[in-house]
């Protein structure tokens, strides 16, 4: 399974990032083999559109679960077709998350917001 968090930096210990379709990074862990790899999320100065086009990323680079603060309804929608869970994060640090994760302490999202169309 792919695990992936939107983060402020590149490093485990990063806080997540509150904007998931303009986070500069996505923090991807992989439970199979344990390895953590950040990707550079390239829709983070997107004049509109960004969380649509963050979505399809995590979707295109086979994520089957993301943590964070809030999505948009349009971004919800594209990883729910893909069949991506989506879970609210419990704390600001990307690796707390992941353990309060693997224990089952993180709840599905299931309120999404309309969207912040436009750069932020």
């Amino acid at each position: 399974m792919k695990i992936a968090i939107p983060v402020n930096e590149n490093v485990l210990e990063t806080d997540v990032c509150v904007s998931f379709g303009r986070s500069p990074y996505f923090l991807i862990y992989n439970t199979e083999n344990k390895q953590t790899e950040f990707l550079k999320n390239s829709s983070a100065d997107a004049p509109g559109g960004a969380g649509i086009k963050a979505a399809q990323f995590i979707v295109d680079n086979g994520v089957n679960t993301l943590l964070t603060v809030r999505c948009g309804q349009n971004a919800a929608d594209i990883l729910n077709a893909a069949d991506v869970k989506i879970y609210k994060t419990s704390s600001t640090k990307a690796d707390e998350n992941l353990k309060d994760f693997t224990e089952g302490k993180l709840e599905l999202m299931t309120q999404f917001h309309a969207g912040f169309h436009g750069n932020r």
